[in-house]
């Protein structure tokens, strides 16, 4: 299922729950906001709309490093042979950044940098002692090195979700964004559920996907 069609059940679940709420526009964007990125989260274990961009920096990154290497390699064979200086640690230094540019997928990268946001959120929750932070931080760190609708797209992530959208709920002190994130959550679940490929509801207890008519 496209990131777009989940993007817009999310939204749809948001702007349902901001009509049912007691109604404020600051809870209204809140309610969006939490029912559209639940509803784009399962994702996260692949490219994906919220992974996109940092696919795009990725690539940049990789191409940085790749000719960051070949200059440097040409700054030291120049120093060498017109001046007969030899920089040893510079030189492996190229060569480690060579190689690892051009072994390094881009998808490699962009994990890392999701990765790395995800520390940065669980840094934040431990230093402010806020749970539901440091269980969304873990969520995101994890995430993307998994196989792509492996275990984000199971009953299990989503009571994960649940609970972190819980501790959400009681730092906000507004009703209905447990049932809102889980919503949009599942929402993508089931959607998927309608593609050929199925989702692995259970995986992996029950290895087999589960697939609905659409």
């Amino acid at each position: 299922m496209k990131g777009t069609t989940h993007l817009t059940i999310g939204v749809a679940i948001g702007a349902a729950a901001a009509a049912y709420y007691p109604f404020t526009f600051k809870n209204a964007a809140i309610y969006l906001a939490v029912a559209a990125f639940s509803a784009l989260s399962a994702d996260l274990d692949g490219t994906s709309m919220l992974s996109s961009k940092l696919g795009k920096a990725s690539k940049l990154l990789r191409s940085f490093v790749l000719w960051g290497s070949i200059l440097l390699a040409g700054g030291l064979a120049y120093m060498y042979f017109m001046y007969d200086q030899m920089h040893p640690e510079l030189a492996v230094a190229s060569i480690i950044l060579f190689l690892l540019g051009f072994m390094t997928k881009e998808g490699v990268i962009r994990n890392a940098m999701v990765s790395i946001i995800g520390g940065g959120l669980l840094y934040a929750g431990i230093r402010y002692e806020m749970n539901w932070l440091m269980g969304f931080g873990l969520f995101v760190a994890w995430v993307p090195w998994l196989k792509h609708r492996g275990m984000t797209h199971t009953l299990w992530a989503v009571l994960i979700w649940g609970a972190i959208s819980r501790g959400l709920e009681a730092q906000l002190q507004l009703e209905g964004i447990t049932m809102v994130a889980t919503a949009g959550y599942l929402s993508h679940l089931l959607a998927d559920t309608l593609t050929p490929s199925g989702v692995k509801w259970f995986y992996p207890l029950y290895k087999k996907s589960v697939k609905l008519p659409g």
